[in-house]
């Protein structure tokens, strides 16, 4: 530990954690099994870099490593207990059987103990998710109202489920994309949009609001503007509850984040980017309203928009053409396919080309950081951290930072930034990558 480095008083992970997920479709119950599998010994959990990744401690030369899980006391799978809200009634593994992700045989290795968790009623509005529609689904006198009924459907889960804290990670469908109003701005706007039924707060935002005042860390999978409103980040500070988004990192962006910051640490240029997806699930469906479309559109281009830095790299990245399509396919299910085609040129300014076809699938990618947002949530929770966690800036296509900071994109600065927060947590010294050899000796690198 460094001398100026603060030492934290990291609480240990006792007793049970509630994952609360808005949404219990494809992706949550794609973790929800997962999760039953490994605990049974079905399956390994890969992809999960709580479960299964591996962090180096000191300098190369004492050749320490350690696995994440054992650095740092992380809630263990054994503890979790998984809930959420839908729009529709069907239990988990009837939805799991909807959604079609996971083969029938596993399946029914863990159909008991899907089908005990049940979906409590969603907020719903259907202004700002056009192409879905369900019953079970609460009604309220006004926005406040629902709000509150979530926060007691919080604390009825807890105390039905012997959990001693929860965290809260949004599953659910991508809403229309809606520009903040004076009702965002801070938190008494906010409340006051709430009692008055302002038609600019979307369901997202109330289920953070709800989270935020039952102190439950919340992290939002989705391209909704929810953890970035002002008032709600507000909210997170004196409440004293992380908070982290948005959007979910796992295919087409996730490969983005890989080689484009290769390509401008080469000083390579770029003329452009075309990338289209298509896709056939309940968000292929949802997605394919323009407006839904619209808040995907912002994080998916945001981040060559960042990384491309044309202010800094004229020449190299002044004149991109970066086009982000999606196409709502059925037949491919969760199943998507991502083309991207990058035109870039070198020395002397001559052309190349770059193709990649990445057939993945969306929910397999998105389960294992469900539960890793998870698990690091409730962490830094325990750490004593509140508002916004930069730290988890690697698990997502926008990562919300303070303002006037920029976004760092580039994904191995983010598992660089990751792994310093966990070696902070258990006061291990941080690591530069310096390697500094001066006098003749080598120190070795930190």
């Amino acid at each position: 530990m460094s001398p100026n480095q603060q030492k934290i008083n990291l609480a240990p992970a006792k007793g049970k954690l509630a994952i609360l997920t808005p949404g219990m479709g494809a992706v949550a119950t794609t973790l929800y099994a997962g999760v039953i599998a490994v605990k049974k010994g079905i399956s390994q959990p890969i992809g999960s870099y709580t479960q299964m990744g591996k962090i180096r401690l000191g300098k190369r030369t004492e050749n320490r490593w350690e696995d994440v899980k054992n650095l740092v006391p992380l809630a263990k799978l054994e503890d979790v207990v998984f809930g959420g809200w839908d729009i529709f009634p069907e239990n988990a593994y009837e939805a799991a059987a909807h959604a079609k992700v996971l083969e029938r045989d596993l399946l029914e290795q863990v159909k008991d103990e899907l089908s005990q968790i049940k979906p409590m009623k969603a907020v719903f509005d259907k202004n700002f998710i056009k192409r879905i529609d369900g019953e079970n689904v609460k009604t309220g006198k006004n926005k406040l109202d629902l709000a509150e009924q979530l926060r007691q459907d919080i604390r009825d889960f807890l105390k039905n489920n012997g959990c001693d804290r929860a965290v809260m990670v949004w599953c659910a469908s991508t809403e229309v994309y809606t520009p903040f109003t004076a009702c965002h701005q801070t938190l008494k706007a906010f409340e006051e949009g709430l009692k008055n039924n302002d038609p600019s707060i979307s369901p997202s935002q109330i289920y953070v609001y709800a989270a935020l005042k039952e102190r439950v860390p919340y992290a939002n999978g989705s391209p909704n503007l929810s953890v970035e409103v002002p008032a709600l980040q507000e909210l997170s500070i004196e409440m004293a509850t992380p908070i982290s988004g948005s959007d979910f990192k796992t295919g087409q962006t996730f490969i983005k984040t890989v080689i484009a910051p290769g390509l401008r640490n080469r000083n390579l240029g770029v003329a452009g980017w075309y990338s289209t997806n298509i896709l056939g699930n309940r968000d292929g469906e949802v997605l394919d309203d323009p407006g839904s479309f619209k808040s995907k559109e912002v994080t998916k281009t945001g981040v060559l928009d960042d990384i491309f830095d044309k202010t800094r790299y004229p020449e190299l990245y002044g004149n991109i053409s970066h086009v982000v399509r999606i196409n709502y396919y059925p037949p491919r299910g969760d199943n998507k396919e991502g083309w991207d085609n990058i035109d870039i040129f070198g020395w002397l300014g001559y052309p190349m080309q770059i193709k990649i076809n990445f057939l993945c699938r969306d929910s397999i990618l998105a389960a294992p950081i469900v539960l890793d947002l998870a698990l690091f949530s409730d962490l830094a929770s325990r750490a004593g951290m509140r508002g916004i966690q930069e730290w988890l800036s690697f698990y997502y296509k926008a990562p919300v930072v303070k303002p006037g900071l920029s976004v760092e994109h580039d994904l191995s600065v983010q598992l660089l930034k990751l792994e310093n927060t966990l070696r902070f947590f258990t006061n291990e010294e941080l690591i530069n990558h310096l390697g500094l050899t001066y006098y003749g000796v080598d120190e070795g690198e930190n």
